[in-house]
């Protein structure tokens, strides 16, 4: 391919991941350095689910950057609607953008678009498939709170299952020297294919069904709510619903240093009383995520320029290490 487009984390070495940031960390620094940098982009919103913050902390970095973006709406007013495939949708969108964000219901979407734009493509989730863009701000996170990434111990509690949050971050987790620790209920476990790529990859993997016992060992605790609208079945649902939740009390048994995150939005996993102890950094994770998007549109903007006739700043969905 001639651009980039960012599918999966699978996809993205520990070089892209640490150049993108890299990259957010000197644009938090001094934003108004980027601020003209792409003044004439313009960036294509196309989601198929609802959204809150990918969305608009996409809408918020390009026009950090300078540019602006175009958002295809909700479905219902949309040519979808009439029947228009996602193909045509997808292909039409790129005439009228520099790059597009896709968020779909179905797991591999966003692969299967990629190959019918002339623009780079963000997967900003497909499904219970991958959420990349959400990776980079949670990895950017650890790295800000945490105070690094080798040598974390990440536990990552809720919805194992389908959470496409998850399944991205775990397999970035696999491209530094970090233990993770997988705690769900017997039927929300990491799907087989999941777990078979992380024991590929050599990583440290254990999986629980209780917090007790390995909360103490953590260095972050990654929480995710159960995702009712991916479940095929209400009363799969309905057993495991206020499962896994977490409050000020349960953190008494973690370590000082212990930071929880979470993608957001939660429902009832994480009680209010965690807000004001130390270890809540979620509300500044989601602030992360506008940083973290200006740096991934920067590069992929300077790559679709040809950049400095070196190798493409993020890599395209061809190559990698998809396994």
């Amino acid at each position: 391919m001639d651009h980039d487009h960012v599918i999966s984390t699978r996809e993205l070495s520990r070089a892209a991941i640490e150049r993108v940031l890299d990259r957010a960390a000197e644009i938090a620094a001094d934003p108004g350095a980027v601020a003209d940098r792409h003044a004439d982009r313009v960036l294509g919103l196309c989601f198929f689910e609802p959204s809150t913050r990918t969305r608009m902390s996409f809408e918020a970095a390009i026009k950090r950057l300078g540019g602006d973006a175009i958002d295809m709406g909700g479905v219902d007013s949309s040519s979808v609607t009439k029947g228009e495939s996602l193909a045509d949708t997808v292909r039409v969108l790129s005439g009228y953008a520099d790059a597009l964000v896709l968020r779909h219901p179905s797991e591999g979407a966003a692969r299967m678009a990629s190959e019918f734009v002339s623009v780079p493509l963000i997967n900003a989730g497909d499904g219970a498939g991958q959420h990349p863009s959400q990776t980079l701000l949670d990895l950017y996170s650890m790295r800000e709170f945490a105070g690094g990434l080798d040598g974390l111990t990440v536990g990552i509690m809720g919805d194992l299952k389908y959470g496409r949050t998850v399944h991205s971050l775990a397999a970035a987790l696999t491209e530094f020297d970090a233990r993770q620790h997988f705690v769900s209920p017997e039927s929300l476990r990491l799907p087989r294919g999941v777990r078979y790529d992380l024991h590929e990859s050599g990583a440290r993997v254990r999986e629980h069904e209780s917090l007790e016992g390995v909360l103490g060992e953590l260095d972050v605790l990654y929480v995710t709510r159960i995702q009712r609208e991916r479940f095929p079945d209400e009363n799969e649902y309905r057993k495991v619903a206020g499962e896994y939740r977490i409050d000020a009390a349960t953190l008494e048994d973690a370590r000082a240093e212990c930071v929880v995150l979470h993608p957001l939005p939660r429902v009832d996993e994480i009680a209010p009383d965690v807000d004001d102890t130390p270890h809540a950094a979620y509300f500044e994770q989601a602030h992360n995520g506008v940083p973290v998007r200006m740096a991934l549109l920067d590069l992929l903007f300077d790559g679709a320029n040809g950049g400095n006739g070196e190798q493409s700043p993020i890599g395209s969905a061809g190559g990698g290490r998809d396994r």
